[in-house]
């Protein structure tokens, strides 16, 4: 049963928006605790770090096939339906992962995980943008922005102290009571919002943004592992990159796209698409570089490099609702310079890292950077979406959450990868340069040890130029309204 605006003013917004904002919570903080505990799983299962790393990619995978295709499931399923569904879903995955006898039932627990998961961020979205008018979405979008920045950056912290006081499996059980809560809670309060029909679903299309997208995140993936020559990455990066291809021109063709590629004619939406692509993956530079440094680097605890992270992720929980407040006041313009103002100078300050720079410059930093990052990415996010008329906004935020998906894969393949080879070369010319013999283990330790340091900065020096081009580009963000529908105007004139 679909709801007309009259009845969904009639929703009682709070209790449902609460029990979708607990979702994502647990669903966000998911997604970062299992890193740290990879050195336990490797002993516990007896596997290599290639095929424990797969708990992470697989998760990736499959948000890669998932997300491009909840436009599809948002308007074939209501509401209640597929939040019920993702919830579901992440609930199993996660007692799947909890109770995993072997590596591989853990893996098929992931990949329940991510499908559920995967459904969650573009259907709150475009729950938010139904149920609140434009002049309040910030607010909301702020809101919701406390469970996607702040968990994600509680998680390092929360799982460092796991793995050093329990089991790896105490990660997922205290996971699974939330999810399971949140899913009963959600039988009685989640109400269906929009409307929904029977489109046609384009297999064809399926087939090809699964082997496009899941070629292209798996190259990333694993290119900085075992080499951006090797041929299994350049097979998954060919493949990937014709299917997607053959997608985007199906995509033109058919009469229910799966991503809709026209609303980048919505000139506001397609260029805050383009700060917010880049602007995660200068977000991502800080997420995979900062723990590599604080731990393979300077030799803290899991736990230390995590409570480092953990500052940013308070302030960006605090400052998420009041971005918001801000947003619906001012516009994104202002927000937007100011938080990548903010973002390109404290970027550059992490380029001048030294092997013992102290913990508090490095904890004082990355705050700020983080607090740069507050009031900058929802803003961006929810002023493209609002240019688009609600009938779009399906579209918009699988086509968002889709590069967003993919420019966290490419920022995090790309900066260690930076950081990797130049710091092998910094090595090199530090050897050199001094004529230190391998045998001298204590200067060659050094050597390494300044060299990492090195590449770090030098990645670091890139991601700021990165954030460059995106304040350029922010002072042309303008305030909008939403504009008139004539994509799906066109399609339903087409199939008549």
């Amino acid at each position: 049963m679909n709801l007309d605006k009259t009845a969904i003013t009639k929703i009682r917004t709070g209790p449902m928006f609460a029990v979708m904002l607990a979702g994502a919570l647990v669903a966000f903080l998911n997604q970062t605790l299992i890193n740290i505990a990879l050195p336990q799983l490797m002993n516990h299962f007896e596997i290599s770090a290639a095929t424990a790393n797969w708990l992470t990619t697989i998760f990736l995978l499959v948000n890669g096939i998932v997300i491009p295709i909840t436009a599809f499931l948002m308007e074939r399923f209501n509401t209640r339906q597929l939040y019920l569904a993702s919830m579901g879903l992440f609930a199993l995955g996660t007692f799947l992962c909890g109770i995993a006898p072997s590596f591989s039932v853990i893996l098929i627990g992931r990949v329940v995980q991510a499908a559920g998961a995967g459904i969650l961020f573009p259907l709150i979205t475009n729950v938010i943008f139904t149920l609140f008018p434009p002049n309040r979405r910030g607010f909301a979008m702020g809101i919701f922005g406390v469970a996607m920045n702040f968990a994600p950056a509680i998680g390092p912290t929360l799982s460092g102290w796991i793995v050093q006081n329990y089991s790896w499996r105490v990660l997922f059980f205290v996971i699974f009571p939330f999810a399971l809560l949140d899913f009963l809670f959600a039988i009685f309060i989640i109400k269906n919002v929009g409307e929904t029909s029977r489109p046609k679903l384009d297999k064809v299309g399926v087939i090809l943004s699964t082997m496009g997208f899941g070629g292209v995140l798996y190259g990333f993936a694993t290119g900085g592992t075992k080499g951006w020559g090797s041929f299994e990455v350049l097979i998954m990066f060919l493949v990937g990159g014709i299917s997607l291809a053959l997608f985007v021109w199906r995509q033109f063709t058919v009469r229910h796209p799966i991503l809709e590629f026209r609303i980048f004619r919505y000139r506001m939406f397609t260029l805050t698409t383009i700060i917010n692509v880049i602007a995660t993956m200068g977000m991502f530079s800080g997420m995979i570089l900062m723990p590599i440094y604080m731990q393979n680097i300077r030799g803290f605890t899991p736990l230390e490099s995590g409570l480092m992270l953990l500052p940013g992720g308070i302030v960006m929980g605090i400052m998420s609702p009041i971005t918001g407040k801000l947003f619906d006041r001012f516009g994104a313009r202002w927000l937007a310079v100011s938080g990548l103002a903010i973002t390109i100078i404290t970027t550059y300050l992490l380029t001048r890292l030294e092997t013992d720079t102290s913990y508090s410059y490095v904890v004082w930093v990355y705050t700020i950077r983080m607090f740069g990052m507050s009031i900058l990415m929802m803003p961006i996010f929810t002023a493209g979406l609002n240019e688009l008329a609600l009938s779009l906004n399906k579209y918009g935020t699988a086509m968002v959450n889709t590069l967003r998906m993919v420019a966290g894969a490419v920022g995090m393949a790309f900066f260690v990868s930076v950081m990797t080879n130049q710091g092998t070369k910094h090595v090199q010319g530090i050897l050199a340069q001094n004529h230190i013999s391998p045998e001298n283990k204590s200067q060659m330790a050094m050597a390494i040890k300044q060299g990492s340091v090195m590449g770090v900065d030098d990645a670091f020096m890139i991601a700021t130029g990165l954030t460059i081009v995106a304040f350029i580009l922010a002072f042309y963000i303008r305030r909008t309204s939403p504009q008139e529908d004539t994509i799906t105007n066109r399609l339903s004139k087409k199939q008549v």
